[in-house]
């Protein structure tokens, strides 16, 4: 089982406020609505079938699998999702972000990157050295929070196809 990625007290790094940082930790079902509010004032869709799957298949501390929030109170303030995945396209194993998202109002106080380093902390727990992502070219706002954490273009290509 995956050592559950915790982080505690001390201000958030690049944060200007003296708001203390919020407490990391692994998701659990009674932060799913509020998961939900945050990925639908982002996305403009609830999405409640698709965050319960996400829950049970990469909640409860399983290996090489993730489901980050950081709370403050009883309050979510953003969540992280991802794995590491192994030897997917000739590539050594490496982790994954296919989700992070922090409440609007909670912006611009360095959560999403205290949640970024919760979890490469748990993909270096599993001996990985390499974080990936994938965006849409058209989002700005992910694009540049990942440029400002020191990520670049992957040596790959995404290649699509409808199949209707």
């Amino acid at each position: 089982m995956a050592k559950k990625a915790e982080t505690t007290s001390a201000k958030v790094k690049g944060s200007t406020g003296d708001a203390p940082r919020p407490r990391v930790r692994g998701a659990q079902a009674a932060d799913l609505e509020q998961v939900i509010d945050i990925d639908a004032r982002i996305t403009g869709l609830r999405k409640r079938e698709y965050w319960a799957e996400i829950l049970r298949r990469y909640g409860g501390g399983r290996a090489q699998r993730f489901f980050l929030v950081a709370e403050s109170g009883p309050r979510i303030e953003g969540y992280v999702v991802g794995d590491v995945r192994d030897w997917e396209f000739g590539s050594p194993p490496c982790g994954w972000v296919f989700g992070i998202a922090v409440r609007p109002d909670a912006r611009q106080a360095g959560i999403a990157t205290q949640l970024l380093e919760a979890i490469c902390d748990g993909f270096r727990r599993h001996g990985v050295t390499k974080v990936r992502t994938l965006l849409a070219r058209n989002n700005h706002l992910i694009l540049s929070f990942f440029r400002s954490q020191g990520m670049m273009a992957a040596p790959f290509i995404a290649l699509e196809r409808d199949l209707d």
